[in-house]
């Protein structure tokens, strides 16, 4: 795995092509269904990923130039954009994704190495610019499964599965509403922990697994937990 932006591109750019063709076999009622998202239908969560792509383009432009340039004008104007958007036809759907990825690589490739290391405003605090290709590409390969088509966890890279999950343990372990536990990969000898692993149980599963579950996309089925009991109730992902 690797934190590299510019050696992630070519996974973003993979994801992104696996978003395009489920989006392509989409129909108008489809589109209209409700996604795994509460209150959101499948038109809303890919125009979410539209604008989510121009807003990383915001942060790497303010990066590279060292202007002020917020991620969304506004959380009002982020909601009723996607909120417009969201009833599109399909080939308007795809052809917004398909401009919006585009603008996002174009960004991406004319950042300069040093701008990497500035640090950039957004809806999740602090970041650094460097940390944005990252977070363009969880975005794509979460919210691809919250279309809930066909697109699940289990289809997700390895390295990306990995990586999620790793992400998520490692901001759970410093929070306190997290119940403890210890996250187990199949196979794996390295093992993550949150809070105290005196008594807390394991979890075990496949990388994907654990990491779906721990931000809400999945309730764990293919998990086992030992000692013999319930799963652990995860805080909600933020």
């Amino acid at each position: 795995m690797t934190s590299d932006p510019l050696r992630l591109t070519g996974e973003v750019d993979d994801a992104t092509a696996r978003l395009l063709r489920t989006t392509a076999g989409l129909d108008e009622s489809s589109l209209a269904a409700e996604s795994l998202l509460p209150g959101w239908t499948r038109g809303h969560v890919l125009a979410h990923l539209a604008r989510n792509a121009d807003g990383f383009v915001n942060l790497l432009t303010a990066a590279r130039t060292g202007e002020t340039i917020p991620m969304y004008a506004s959380p009002a104007a982020r909601s009723s954009d996607i909120e417009a958007g969201a009833s599109r036809p399909q080939a308007a759907h795809l052809d917004d994704l398909r401009r919006t990825a585009d603008r996002f690589a174009e960004a991406v490739a004319a950042m300069p190495a040093e701008a990497w290391g500035a640090t950039v405003d957004t809806r999740r605090g602090p970041w650094s610019a460097a940390y944005l290709v990252w977070g363009r590409l969880r975005e794509v390969e979460v919210h691809h499964v919250d279309l809930a088509v066909e697109y699940r966890p289990a289809d997700w890279p390895e390295a990306f599965g990995h990586r999620l999950l790793r992400e998520v343990a490692t901001g759970l372990a410093g929070r306190s509403d997290a119940p403890p536990m210890v996250l187990r990969c199949d196979g794996r000898q390295h093992d993550l922990v949150v809070g105290d692993r005196t008594a807390a149980p394991t979890v075990t599963g496949a990388a994907p697994d654990l990491a779906a579950w721990l931000i809400g996309r999945s309730p764990g089925a293919a998990l086992t937990v030992s000692p013999d009991g319930p799963l652990p109730t995860p805080p909600e992902w933020i």
